[in-house]
């Protein structure tokens, strides 16, 4: 056997240290050889680690936040909403849950002899809706309670003509219930039962979700639960009982950032620099917001809900709960940028380690821009679709620009679109920044260095692959050339 033949079986793998074989590093390869002598690179999984001097860095920054954020948890964490009498008004009520049992037709006339004579004039909506409620078909529903101490009692309620909400025999709807009435005027029908359509909608969502994301898609919900449940058991009560909202946002939107960035992408120096992008851009939100709201003179009191929220809690602060939601609504979308500029550099870096950190600054900055220009209008339609009506009344108003956006209920939303929209565009170059620097000053260990060394050795030991020529100037993972 000449020394130039191939040996029968290959060799055996070199050995590795503990943890080696397969760190779910970028500069894993794989060789496959094939008939033709070509030989394939493949690298998979999440970044390599950045060197342990850098992760002591960030820990020594994010740490304290993070200590920082649990103190003012368990300093602020309240004891439960406080109680308070129930005035009977909008969302004030006691209500349960109720099924429409019969539905029949009667003329209007016959439950409308008290109604006022129409003038005959149907131009006005007053005019239009006396005429119905006088020659129309009303229906008369009779409703049973499901719920509650007074579960079968049924009631009657008649149902005009022009009503927004008709009712149909077997549907569900939400009764609200006032006990200081008369007892044939205890119950009236105050909205539709939507719990099951909308639970069906959330389980074909969890669904999809986990279908395409799999574990990350796991985790995600797992995350969103969490952000619901730092919402409703700490932020809503401690608002309520008084504490600053600023402040309780702040605490409230970091905890939740922590958790949600970690839970999904991991404990990683990559996740903790999208923590501190986020973070400096939720800062500067604050401090846009505090300085144009109260410049503005926005009270937050526009209304009927915060009308009835500061009569019955008077000590709240309006105007902060406005910055409170300014901040909490900021977080969701900053969460995806900074997430995203922090992969984009860390995956330019690994196919490119040579490159310093201000060809990736620029490289990555490219990427944010075509992010900056579909985010900000996302932003701006979100904002302006759920204002729709409003702007309608505006349009029918033949009001003019100046006047509609001087109007304390569109300019809240003018405000808090843009300060939205700034600390979404400045954490792009923040985040973008941050990522360079890090992985621009991370120098690989020895260990690395040595692992990489073997892995491309191993490469070169199977037989019948010729390694592939690559052109000067470019790099491939495992067999990257000297500059």
């Amino acid at each position: 056997m000449t020394p130039t033949q191939p040996p029968p079986f290959p060799p055996p793998e070199p050995s590795r240290p503990p943890g080696a074989a397969d760190d779910g590093g970028h500069g894993h390869v794989h060789g496959h050889a094939h008939g033709n002598g070509h030989g394939h690179s493949h690298a998979h999984g999440p970044a390599a680690p950045v060197s342990r001097h850098l992760r002591k860095v960030i820990a020594a920054i994010l740490i304290p936040f993070a200590a920082a954020v649990l103190i003012g948890l368990a300093v602020l964490w309240p004891g439960g909403a406080p109680a308070h009498e129930r005035t009977g008004v909008g969302f004030d009520r006691q209500t349960q849950h109720a099924t429409v049992t019969k539905v029949v037709e009667l003329s209007c006339q016959s439950v409308n002899g008290s109604a006022g004579v129409p003038t005959g004039d149907t131009s006005t909506a007053e005019g239009s809706s006396a005429q119905q409620q006088a020659d129309g078909t009303c229906k008369k529903a009779t409703i049973r309670v499901d719920t509650g101490d007074d579960k079968g009692r049924t009631f009657d309620e008649i149902v005009q003509p022009d009503q927004s909400r008709q009712l149909s025999e077997g549907q569900k709807v939400v009764v609200a219930y006032e006990p200081s009435a008369p007892r044939d005027l205890q119950y009236s029908v105050t909205d539709v039962d939507r719990r099951f359509p909308m639970a069906l909608l959330a389980g074909i969502f969890a669904l999809a979700v986990v279908a395409v994301g799999r574990l990350r898609g796991v985790m995600a919900l797992v995350a969103l639960a969490i952000s619901f449940l730092v919402l409703n058991f700490f932020i809503l009560p401690a608002i309520l009982q008084g504490s600053n909202p600023l402040i309780v946002a702040v605490v409230g939107a970091s905890a939740m950032m922590l958790i949600a960035l970690y839970l999904c992408h991991g404990l990683s120096a990559r996740t903790s620099v999208a923590v501190l992008g986020t973070l400096i851009s939720l800062l500067l939100i604050g401090i846009l917001g505090s300085v144009f709201i109260g410049w503005a003179a926005l009270t937050g009191n526009t209304d009927d809900n915060t009308g009835l929220i500061h009569g019955l809690y008077p000590g709240i602060d309006m105007s902060g709960l406005l910055l409170a939601g300014v901040i909490i609504g900021s977080l969701g979308v900053l969460d995806d940028v900074t997430v995203t500029q922090t992969s984009a550099v860390w995956e330019l870096h690994e196919a490119n380690p040579s490159t310093g950190w201000r060809g990736l600054y620029r490289a990555g900055i490219r990427i944010g821009r075509d992010h900056i220009a579909s985010v900000v209008n996302t932003l701006v339609l979100a904002y302006a679709g759920a204002a729709l009506p409003l702007l309608l009344l505006f349009s029918i108003a033949q009001s003019s620009v100046g006047t509609v956006a001087n109007s304390e209920l569109v300019a809240e939303e003018i405000v808090r679109t843009l300060i939205g929209s700034i600390g979404l565009v400045a954490s792009v170059p923040v985040t973008t920044a941050l990522a360079a620097l890090v992985v621009s000053a991370d120098r690989p260990t020895a260990e690395a260095r040595t692992r990489g060394h073997g892995q491309a050795q191993e490469q070169a030991q199977v037989p019948g692959q010729v390694p592939e020529a690559r052109p000067a100037g470019r790099g491939g993972r495992g067999r990257r050339r000297k500059r």
